[in-house]
């Protein structure tokens, strides 16, 4: 009866255990996905820069500041952006543009850094090569609501 006892104990140590082991390795891959405030940030800094780009060669004024919401992320991939380690994303989100009633359901492709401490991200533009080989990045701080 004890040696039952012992086993039994055993056999739910162990489950525990390796229950903790998942939890914690499921933790560390989540901390590589960037949070929503950053997604947000980054598309809607996205969204500006060509809006802007657009407009300076249209000799035209930018409309502001685009609403984006409802962030749904597709694929998920680690590269390195420069030395930095870095994410691409890819997906579907829902914006609009200041002043207009329709909201737009548009794919992105989203390319992060993360930064040096892994505390903040910045977006990253691929800007041709340098030699042919190694792909330079343009990055933008992005500015995160703290709420």
């Amino acid at each position: 009866m004890l040696s039952l006892f012992r086993l039994w104990r055993r056999a739910v140590l162990s489950l525990l255990v390796m229950g903790l082991i998942l939890v914690g390795l499921s933790a560390c891959s989540v901390s590589d996905r960037p949070s929503r405030g950053v997604l947000l940030s980054a598309l809607g800094q996205q969204i500006q820069l060509t809006q802007t780009a657009i407009a300076q060669s249209l000799d035209l004024q930018a409309s502001g500041v685009p609403e984006v919401s409802r962030v749904r992320i597709e694929e998920q991939e680690s590269l390195r952006i420069g030395d930095q380690k870095g994410v691409h994303l890819t997906g579907r989100f829902d914006w609009r543009l200041p002043g207009d009633a329709v909201k737009v359901d548009s794919p992105f492709e989203l390319f992060l850094e993360r930064g040096d401490r892994g505390e903040s991200w910045r977006l990253a533009l691929p800007s041709g090569s340098d030699d042919g080989s190694s792909q330079i990045w343009i990055t933008y701080p992005l500015a995160i609501d703290p709420a």
